[in-house]
């Protein structure tokens, strides 16, 4: 087996060295992580794919200035060290230096190594130095500059070489993120100006996070990796048909998918908070005192601390003797909290459950408000998240919120995001149940419920063989992004990143989003969606009815599929070579690049075919043994998070690589592959009685006839179709991306129709389990009848028991947070008119963060609060008009018309 090369830290993408041959390399580093030298890390808004890159976070502001940090220390160089795992590159602004955060295997702790190598931050621009110096003089006078230096880098959008001029600084909010920064001085005539500096480093270092490294002679250096022969070989063969490029990345990418992953030692932690009745604490303050926190590691510790804050009676003495953990009591907060400081010190890194939002914010206000000593605290505050001086911090919440990974990962297994949700969809088992607040338990069930959260929270990362943190090190290696980072990033983020890092791989040029929209901005279809500039998928019209036995055949990565196979990328549409000008894209004026491979088609594309081509098989080949088998089911599932958003991503404005002309041309082919595919079905003398985006739904196929549009399609389209779903049944209206489907196991499938909108009073939630129930026992069109019948009971029955004032408050309560102070509301909407009725006639306390119950009424305020309300005020009309919205969707996809249920009388039926 041939060596692979290893390449040494200080070696630079550019030929050429950018700093002043003057200066020497720092050849003393610390131990010891400062305390505030990590970026503000904003999380993106992955609804929307918002991505605001600024450098304003470059370096962690604290009461107007740079937060306080640990000095670098004057000690021995660090000795050599065996293998460590690159988590994290971040900058310390004190030092104003890059350093890396690396695991070290044998001593399980991190180690914090920084840069010596002169780097420093800068921007790039087309304007020569000779022009820099005539028309910006401020630049050179500015307090932060270090050099100019010119360099070459490739424009591919022209396919030329360019004459750039890099601008060095001497910390990252010199060139942008600060008032009259260098960026803000030359006026966008400025190139990758907006990328955060340690990403930056991280690029033109080329490291690869959740990779391995040593440090050897104050260097560091990659450890090789060692590929089974046969693995290696048989994955090659699988390429060699495919034109040279994808031949030459492969080996490169081959690496990450085959280190090892080891199991890094890690903790869980959960907090518990003296509570007021519904009402969520507030942790941008802390006001009431924590009272328990507990721990869970992955060693096989488990632990609780206690403040006491009552006396124990012999009972609960015995009770406590036999809790499945270690418990310690403390009389005083301050020490508690010094306590857990301590201990989550000890671990590289520390996991929490929304502990950006809460436990962190809270602990550190408490330790704040305690006057805990400063050098014990180990957080630090950014804009919306907490990191650690001492570990990582993995914040599970935002992790589970991407929807990529709740999607692609998980398969929609959640639908909400609460602990209590996400455990208990992927572990089977959910938080403890309890009656009475918080504060009113025994130390033994507070100590039970607080622990069960932590190991909750900690088992969502080891369940499945540590899948959840396989997964991660697995994207932070396609990503190149660092894990605090990737777990708190959308995709769209992680795709920026991987297609910046392989940019200043081959020296290409990062465009600015102005500069690529200033050259390919013309769309060449009419968008049918109010706010889009181009058209989109395409959605065929439902025949409704209820139709058995429906087989979905779904585009296996349709959209990367098309990216790779019509080679389209931002700078191969409409390319600038006049031969390529008659590779027309079906139905549009633009044409794809003949002479060169996109990098869009290289990157998205090979990853689709790894997948598809070999760890997909291999992740179900039963005569695999387990272990590898497992190892290849996560690498392929981490590939199907990229791929599968890669065109959402390449399709949203706000991403900065976005290239209407591209994202145009690849929902086009998109819909051309649609319709072929509807043409081949009729050809067949099948049926198709829907379609959406990627997918059609096609009736009573026999198996050789699904074989067969699987294999015509892989032939004359370059697109593998795979069997998604087999439906009983399913049931349409004439409403698109509207259906129901009945699987054969009896599951239900639901698109665009729900019963569990957020905050559905609970007799509505009930009712529609109850239809859910019934149309899942039909097998047979005969069997639908009765089905139809029971189902209009169903909805008579909740129509009867509204206005005979059957249900009880809590069943017909909506519920609302309040999430802000009470006196905040402009306007007050119906929690918090209940809300403050609440507080008017009870005693009860109502701020930020209470979960209101409130019913609807008939009265001039038009709700009461659920404590207090009188059933018999409830608006009949108003609750039979949300039952009607819920179940309306769903009655008119099986031909039910909800007039007939209310008893009123149609004009159909006269006519």
């Amino acid at each position: 087996m041939s060596k692979k090369k290893v390449v040494l830290l200080d070696r630079f993408i550019d030929v050429e060295k950018t700093e002043k041959p003057k200066e020497q390399p720092i050849k003393k580093k610390k131990i010891k992580k400062p305390e505030s030298e990590k970026e503000g890390i904003d999380q993106e808004d992955q609804e929307d794919q918002k991505d605001q890159e600024d450098q304003e976070d470059q370096e962690v502001e604290k009461d107007g200035g740079i937060d306080k940090i640990v000095k670098v220390e004057e000690e021995d160089e660090l000795e050599d060290i065996h293998r460590t795992l690159l988590l994290s590159v971040d900058y310390d602004g004190k030092n104003k230096l890059a350093y890396c955060s690396l695991y070290d295997i044998d001593t399980k702790s991190l180690t914090f190594w920084y840069d010596n190598t002169n780097h420093r931050p800068y921007l790039l621009t087309d304007l020569t130095e000779n022009e820099l110096n005539s028309n910006y003089p401020e630049i050179k006078s500015h307090k932060g500059f270090y050099d100019f230096h010119p360099l070459k880098k490739y424009d591919l959008i022209k396919d030329e070489t360019k004459n750039m001029v890099k601008v060095i600084a001497e910390d990252p909010l010199s060139i942008g993120g600060r008032k009259n920064s260098i960026r803000e001085l030359i006026d966008g005539n400025d190139f990758e100006a907006t990328i955060k500096y340690h990403r930056s480093y991280l690029y033109d270092k080329q490291l690869i996070p959740g990779m391995f490294y040593y440090i050897k002679n104050n260097r560091l250096r990659p450890i090789k990796v060692d590929i089974p022969e046969d693995l290696e070989q048989e994955l090659i063969a699988s390429f060699q048909d495919e034109k040279i490029e994808f031949q030459n990345i492969l080996p490169r990418y081959l690496d990450l998918f085959f280190s090892e992953i080891p199991d890094i030692k890690r903790i869980a932690f959960d907090i518990e908070v003296k509570t007021v009745s519904n009402q969520i604490p507030d942790s941008s303050n802390s006001p009431q005192p924590v009272i328990c926190i507990s721990f869970v590691d992955s060693e096989g510790m488990k632990k609780v601390f206690l403040l006491n804050t009552h006396k124990k009676s012999a009972i609960e003495e015995e009770k406590l003797k036999t809790f499945e953990g270690e418990i310690e009591f403390f009389d005083d907060e301050g020490a508690l909290l010094e306590s857990t400081f301590d201990l989550i010190n000890k671990y590289p890194i520390v996991i929490t459950y929304n502990g950006d939002n809460f436990d962190l914010p809270y602990l550190d206000n408490r330790a704040r408000k305690l006057r805990v000593n400063k050098d014990k605290n180990p957080f630090v505050r950014h804009r919306n998240s907490y990191s650690l001086t001492q570990s990582i911090h993995l914040d599970l919440y935002k992790f589970f919120f991407n929807r990529a990974i709740k999607v692609s990962a998980f398969g929609n297994a959640y639908k909400s995001l609460s602990l209590e949700v996400v455990s208990s969809a992927i572990l089977k088992e959910g938080k403890i149940k309890i009656e009475k607040d918080i504060h009113d338990l025994s130390y033994h069930k507070l100590a039970e419920y607080c622990l069960q959260d932590s190991d909750l929270t900690y088992r969502l990362t080891s369940y499945d063989d540590n899948l959840v943190m396989k997964l991660l090190i697995l994207l932070m290696r396609i990503t190149k992004m660092p894990l605090e980072d990737l777990s708190r990033s959308g995709i769209s983020n992680w795709i920026k990143n991987l297609f910046y890092y392989e940019h200043r791989a081959r020296n290409y040029l990062i465009p600015n989003p102005n500069y690529l929209n200033e050259i390919k901005s013309d769309a060449a279809t009419e968008a049918i969606i109010k706010g889009k500039k181009y058209m989109g998928a395409k959605v065929i019209d439902p025949i409704p009815g209820v139709h058995f036995n429906v087989v979905v055949l779904d585009f296996a990565s349709l959209y990367p599929s098309v990216i790779k196979e019509w080679n389209l990328s931002y700078e191969t549409v409409n390319c600038p070579h006049d031969e390529c000008k008659s590779n027309l894209i079906p139905n549009t004026p633009h044409w794809a690049c003949t002479k060169k491979v996109g990098i869009s088609s290289l990157l998205i594309g090979l990853l689709r075919d790894l997948r598809v081509k070999y760890f997909k098989n291999k992740a179900k080949d039963k005569s695999i043994n387990p272990e590898l088998r497992n190892l290849f089911n996560i690498v392929q599932a981490s590939m199907k998070v990229i791929i599968n958003a890669s065109y959402g991503v390449f399709g949203a404005e706000i991403f900065p690589l976005y290239c209407l002309p591209m994202a145009e041309s690849t929902s086009a082919i998109g819909r051309y592959a649609i319709d072929q595919t509807i043409d081949k079905v009729h050809s067949m003398g099948l049926e198709v009685v829907y379609g959406d985006t990627d997918s059609v739904f096609i009736q009573n196929p026999t198996k050789n006839q699904i074989d067969e549009l699987i294999q015509w399609s892989t032939d004359e389209l370059g697109i593998e179709l795979d069997v998604e779903k087999t439906f009983r049944y399913s049931a349409h209206s004439n409403r698109k991306k509207n259906y129901l489907g009945v699987y054969n196991d009896g599951g239900v499938d639901i698109k665009g129709l729900s019963g569990k909108k957020r905050n559905t009073p609970l007799f509505i939630q009930n009712a529609f389990k109850e239809m859910i129930d019934e149309l899942s026992k039909v097998y047979k069109p005969e069997d639908f009848e009765k089905a139809k019948m029971e189902i209009k009971s169903i909805i008579k029955r909740v129509f009867k028991k509204i206005k005979n004032y059957e249900y009880t408050p809590e069943e017909l309560a909506f519920k609302i947070a309040i999430t802000k102070p009470i006196k905040a509301y402009a306007v007050d909407p119906q929690h918090v008119k209940a809300a403050k009725l609440l507080m008017e006639r009870t005693d009860k306390e109502v701020g930020k963060g209470s979960i209101i119950y409130f019913l609807k009424t008939r009265d001039p305020i038009g709700v009461q609060p659920a404590e207090i309300a009188n059933v018999r005020d409830i608006d009949v009309k108003k609750y039979k008009e949300t039952v009607e919205s819920i179940f309306e969707q769903v009655l008119d996809a099986l031909g039910i018309d909800f007039d007939e249920i209310k008893g009123k009388t149609t004009l159909d039926r006269w006519m």
